[in-house]
């Protein structure tokens, strides 16, 4: 037996793959994670008070003498109403003020507010900005990968069985349903190190990028209290598996160090149980930082040395000074996932190695590869013998030839015969039972499901977004964001600028021989003008452009023709009809 092993990543024997109550095979340290995660209602210290276990990220209430601070209102608003509930249990102070540690978890506010009653909400300046890209721009692979990282797929029984989030029970609590959105912008936008009153409490403010360029440390001097979102219940995530930008190690240290300065006698996170006491939190917050340098300066030194990605990921583990802390742990990413995003943040994609200079397109690679090894069958065979002798990521890469040198029914490299398909799922599950990290468990049972026809993500692999989603934003980022479903081919010999006013706001694109530039519409050939509302129905394809010129809720000034037949080049099913 060979042994292709990385300490950490997966057990290569499975002598800790456990059962969970739900039948759900998983590595017992996983289990035991998931207890420190329960639902509960913890009280930091008098007038604080911090909900776990609701949803992916917690809730924090701060009693000051004039009221009420909250702190992150969750993934929806019915995840809010039941954190409400239960801190309600232990004061009726108003609520006075509200503060966004980032632009993951603010989708809660209406639960207790109205856009408009004057409760001052403070967050960074970017949380605007970022929830704006991730609706338009990356929506699509954003949904995929968070119902691959999160398993938001996966059965609630059997040996796929969902077990958690890593950094809590769950993304999207079942018992809320599908959530209902109630973001409310922030009212008082920061930038710098902020100090301000509120509730009759002293509240520094001090931006701290982390997994987002938002994040804000944010720390209560006369409690002794520090609320941020780096120091985690895990590993930081220096790499998501469902895709983010670079998290830079070395800009997330000053953050940390920050914490470290104020020396806080309770530090409540966005995710996780709350730490008391100076010591504990010293020790913590040290131990959390120095892993995170640890890899970066480890990455880089072996990197300046000469070492390809694949040599890499074995030689840089976190050593056994870490494994005293559960926030070192990696029960959420990987370390060889961090080296490799580290590799790819400092210097790119390409890592030295020859071949991956000019890499063949994956069908003809793997279609060579294959014929190279004699054949499918013979792939297969040695495929399920790696499997059988624990040898997982050769198995891993053996059986993924098979299904990527085939087109698959939507035209990418995803094919395939059945058996062919389960062999990789087997593998991947195998994987999903050994290893520690959520994430993993939860991308790979996700697309062995798939593999197995189980459950269909083609509708997250094209332009989509809810009407919901487009009325949440300003009207210029659906418009905007056409611009990364347009069909070059279709585009080439159009050069046609549309300026579009949707109640008012006056936006537009030009499309531009298979460019499509977002503009603010000035000078442009066309006008299409419609409400936010009807907007909201074209983008959502609820209603097709034909069929609003055709009632009137939408109506163009120009070349009714011209229009249509450059809007029917963008891949968007509300285009294809031309009024």
């Amino acid at each position: 037996m060979r042994n292709s092993a990385i300490p950490a990543s997966f057990d290569s024997h499975g002598r800790n793959t456990a059962t969970a109550a739900n039948g759900q095979l998983v590595h017992q340290t996983t289990l035991d994670h998931m207890e420190r995660l329960t639902e509960r209602l913890y009280e930091v210290r008098d007038g604080v008070w911090c909900m776990v276990g609701n949803g992916l990220s917690n809730q924090t209430f701060v009693e000051g003498p004039n009221g009420l601070i909250v702190i992150d209102t969750g993934e929806s608003q019915e995840e809010m109403q039941a954190a409400l509930v239960a801190v309600r249990k232990h004061t009726d102070a108003p609520i006075v003020a509200v503060i966004y540690t980032h632009f993951h978890y603010c989708n809660g506010t209406e639960a207790f507010m109205s856009p408009n009653n004057g409760v001052p909400i403070w967050g960074h300046k970017l949380i605007p900005e970022n929830l704006s890209r991730i609706a338009s721009d990356v929506g699509p692979v954003s949904a995929r990968g968070l119902i691959h990282q999160f398993g938001m797929s996966l059965p609630a029984v059997g040996p796929d069985g969902l077990v958690g989030g890593g950094l809590g029970r769950f993304y999207k609590n079942p018992a809320h349903g599908r959530g209902t959105h109630g973001h409310i912008p922030p009212t008082h936008l920061v930038s710098e190190t902020t100090t301000v009153s509120l509730a009759g409490l002293q509240v520094v403010m001090s931006p701290a990028p982390s997994d987002a360029n938002d994040n804000m440390n944010i720390f209560f001097p006369e409690l002794g209290l520090c609320v941020n979102n780096i120091v985690w219940p895990a590993l930081f995530n220096v790499f998501a598996i469902r895709g983010e930008e670079y998290r830079d190690p070395r800009i997330l240290l000053s953050g940390i160090d920050e914490i470290a300065n104020f020396d806080p006698e309770h530090l409540v996170c966005a995710h996780g149980p709350p730490l008391s006491g100076r010591d504990e939190i010293r020790s913590g917050v040290t131990d959390a930082r120095d892993a995170i340098q640890f890899m970066w300066d480890q990455t880089v030194r072996w990197i300046n040395k000469g070492l390809t990605l694949g040599e890499l990921i074995a030689k840089v583990q976190l050593p056994e000074r870490f494994d005293r802390s559960y926030m070192t742990q990696q029960h959420y990413g990987l370390v060889e996932h961090h080296v490799r995003q580290i590799h790819a943040g400092l210097r790119g994609w390409f890592d030295g190695n020859e071949a991956e200079l000019f890499p063949l397109p994956t069908i003809d690679r793997t279609q060579r590869l294959i014929a190279g090894f004699g054949g499918r069958e013979q792939v297969a065979l040695q495929a399920q013998a790696a499997l059988d002798d624990d040898d997982l990521r050769w198995a891993l890469e053996l059986a993924s030839w098979l299904v990527r040198s085939e087109l698959g029914t939507d035209g990418r490299a995803d094919g395939g015969s059945g058996d062919e398909r389960a062999l990789l799922g087997n593998v991947l599950r195998t994987i999903a039972q050994r290893t520690t990290s959520a994430n993993v468990r939860n991308w790979c049972l996700t697309r062995a499901l798939e593999l197995d026809g189980k459950i269909d993500l083609s509708r997250h692999r094209g332009f989509r977004a809810s009407r919901g989603q487009v009325l949440a934003n300003a009207p210029s980022t659906f418009v905007h964001g056409l611009k990364t479903v347009l069909v070059p081919e279709l585009a080439a010999d159009i050069d046609c600028h549309i300026a579009f006013v949707i109640d008012g706001s006056v936006c537009g694109l030009h499309v531009r021989r298979g460019v499509a530039v977002p503009s603010n519409g000035s000078g442009a050939d066309h006008t299409l003008t419609m409400s936010h509302q009807t907007w909201a129905d074209i983008i959502s394809a609820k209603l097709s452009l034909a069929d609003t010129v055709a009632s009137g809720t939408a109506s163009i000034t120009g070349d009714a023709s011209a229009v249509a037949a450059t809007l029917a080049s963008f891949e968007h099913p509300a285009f294809a009809q031309r009024p």
